[in-house]
């Protein structure tokens, strides 16, 4: 009998504390609620806290944080990630699915997914998935933790990473399957040796979120190994020109070119551009040069820091870019002979499938896979610290970054990434990647399609046609 008063005594020991709190605090709340919706609906409007919210829906709560760190630090302020404007991106365009008129594949199908960079190389670049993981400077930008796992992430599912702008690491290239080496305007990273390991090479001109200006880094921010990577002295700041000091002309990119293939053995050399107005012309030069792939950022590509006024007022958004580029490089017949890269705002299976039904024979993705390697790793940081801490070389808990987790769900998310892109494609009736093409998008909107040359949704296909016989 008495166990069981025990046994009583236990259960009936929460439910008394928390009525006894609800009894307590609920008058208190109600008081403290009431007395704050009096002052709320009785105080002048200039001494209203809803004065705040009132002048948040005129200018965002972000933009009046961005201009109190410039009115704190007296100095340009460099924004994480990239630009937050909502820029038109793909979500204007869905497929065809495939049904009557075109059978979807079968269940069992296999969908072919190699790619291949610089057909025309000696030595051209195959890659497993359409979709490489963009250029992330260590040092500069992440860590060489984070660096590894992306070697390591890439390498289990068959595609390429590239280095970015930032010191070369030995460990990564050893652990890379597919590695792209940037050629660019500093002073670092670029040597004989560096680049006679690359499986591509990547001449750096501009990029989406930093577009065509110089980058500095100061010495605080970068310590430790990397400065021994890069070369810096003691204090010296880390400086990326945004043009070639030995560059006269957009001419002299054919002399680069034809020095790297011979340097390389004749591994794809390309150029990375941001999208801009002139892009056509940027194009040509490329072309001219002797290219064997293009690479465009849109306006939406991240990077570890650059300007506001860079990511949001400059460069055209990727879905212009990608739609220009493809009518251009066809216009020129190089289609199939120069392939082209597009990055920047390609978050889901779903963008990167459409970016290559436009055209694209791959994509970049940088911001959705740097989440995708933090995964859970972000329990370390949260509440009080950003999740970039674990990733950035500068980083006050990149120390905390496991780079083993992260190389496994990068592999897991690429691995998931490409599997949608599959089932998408055996959708459409088809089984290899690069036959899904224009005709299996219609645009849910006029701005869309005029931009994409695809058909509105609500506009009758023309092309139908009576296949069957009249009785």
């Amino acid at each position: 009998m008495n166990e069981f008063l025990v046994i009583g005594a236990l259960l009936l020991s929460p439910l008394l504390t928390y009525a006894i709190v609800l009894l307590t605090i609920r008058p208190l709340i109600k008081r403290a609620a009431s007395s704050f919706t009096k002052i709320l609906m009785g105080d002048p409007y200039m001494e209203n806290v809803w004065e705040m919210v009132s002048a948040f829906t005129r200018i965002s709560p972000r933009i009046v944080v961005e201009n109190s760190l410039r009115a704190a630090e007296g100095k340009i302020i460099n924004r994480p990630f990239g630009s937050p404007r909502k820029f038109l991106n793909f979500d204007g365009l869905v497929f065809s699915p495939a049904q009557l008129a075109i059978f979807p594949a079968k269940e069992d199908a296999k969908v072919e997914m190699k790619t291949v960079i610089g057909p025309l190389a000696k030595k051209p670049l195959t890659i497993d998935m359409p979709v490489l993981l963009g250029g992330m400077a260590y040092g500069l930008g992440v860590s060489e933790q984070v660096r590894i796992a992306q070697a390591w992430g890439t390498a289990v599912v068959g595609t390429a990473c590239n280095i970015g702008e930032g010191g070369f690491l030995q460990e990564e290239r050893e652990r890379a399957k597919h590695l792209i080496v940037q050629y660019h305007t500093a002073n670092w990273g670029k040597n004989a040796d560096v680049l006679k390991q690359a499986d591509a090479v990547e001449i750096h001109i501009g990029q989406g979120a930093s577009a065509a200006v110089p980058a500095r880094i100061s010495p605080e921010f970068l310590q430790g190994k990397a400065r021994d990577i890069l070369g810096l002295k003691p204090d010296e700041t880390a400086v990326i020109p945004r043009r070639f000091n030995e560059w006269n002309s957009p001419n002299d990119l054919r002399k680069v070119v034809k020095e790297l293939k011979q340097l390389t053995g004749g591994v794809p050399i390309g150029i990375k551009i941001c999208a801009s107005n002139r892009l056509e012309e940027d194009i040509e030069y490329g072309l001219l040069a002797g290219v064997d792939f293009i690479s465009i950022d849109g306006g939406q590509a991240g990077t570890k820091g650059s300007a506001p006024i860079i990511q949001d007022d400059f460069g055209l958004p990727t879905i212009y870019a990608l739609t220009r580029a493809v009518h251009y490089i066809t216009k020129r017949e190089m289609k199939g002979k120069v392939s082209l890269l597009i990055g920047g705002g390609i978050n889901t299976p779903g963008d990167a499938l459409k970016a290559l039904a436009l055209g694209a024979d791959a994509v970049y993705i940088g911001t959705a896979a740097l989440w995708a390697m933090t995964h859970t790793q972000v329990v370390k940081t949260i509440p009080f610290e950003p999740p970039t801490v674990l990733a950035f070389y500068s980083g006050r808990m990149a120390d905390q970054f496991n780079k083993e987790e992260a190389a496994y769900y990068l592999s897991n998310f690429l691995t998931s990434f490409s599997e949608e892109i599959q089932v998408a494609v055996k959708g459409l009736g088809k089984t290899n990647v690069h036959d899904v093409n224009q005709s299996d998008l219609v645009a849910l909107d006029e701005t869309t399609s005029k931009i994409t040359k695809v058909p509105l949704a609500f506009d009758p296909n023309e092309t139908a046609h009576m296949t069957g016989s009249k009785n």
